[in-house]
């Protein structure tokens, strides 16, 4: 589990196509510290397994569901990606809770820049829209952000200057695709709720 707290942007040094998936070679100076084969990170917000680490550098397999449902696929050598590992048992919960099961994609919009702050507005796939409203928890790229407005089809974020400075979001522009994951706690109840009213009849 992860909460969609970054802990620093990394970088793409490698990607081999192995047909049906591919491997990333990703580098990490913070989260590749006491790493081993086994060990989870999360990849723009999508929850992968390390295969070899060496250095400051780890490596990653993506199957095809992975890359169809993400935007991992556009990833090529020098991009830039949030890099978070899994939270520790016991500490803090600084955003919400976050699996690293990427739900869709969706695309940046546009920005709007303020002083202290910047707006972006998301677009925002219709299965999802029903789980995603103002004020309410959603993951972008890996990142925990509240909702500002939740339109039918949008969504936008209010990000601060830490956010812009040490995320994707302060590069990505209108046009480039984000991950998305909603929060897991709605769709458990939508499930629930199906459930009871399936029951009663």
């Amino acid at each position: 589990m992860f909460t969609g707290i970054v802990e620093e942007l990394g970088r793409i040094t490698a990607v081999e196509n192995l047909g049906d998936s591919c491997r990333f070679r990703v580098r990490g100076p913070v989260v590749t510290e006491g790493a081993k084969h086994g060990d989870s990170i999360a990849v723009n917000g999508v929850c992968l397994t390390v295969v070899e680490h060496e250095g400051d550098e780890f490596t990653a397999d993506v199957m095809a569901e992975t890359l169809d449902r993400s935007s991992l696929g556009a990833l090529t050598v020098g991009s830039r990606v949030n890099l978070e590992r899994p939270t520790a048992v016991g500490s803090r919960l600084g955003g919400h809770i976050v699996q690293g099961h990427v739900d869709g994609t969706g695309q940046v919009l546009e920005r709007k820049p303020s002083e202290n702050w910047e707006i972006i507005k998301i677009s925002l796939p219709a299965d999802l829209s029903r789980y995603v409203v103002e004020k309410g928890s959603i993951t972008v790229d890996g990142i925990s952000l509240t909702v500002v407005d939740a339109g039918p089809d949008y969504f936008t974020i209010s990000l601060i200057p830490t956010t812009l400075a040490l995320t994707t979001l302060g590069i990505k522009q209108p046009g480039d695709p984000v991950n998305l994951e909603v929060d897991v706690v709605a769709k458990y109840v939508e499930r629930l709720l199906a459930s009871t009213q399936g029951a009663d009849k």
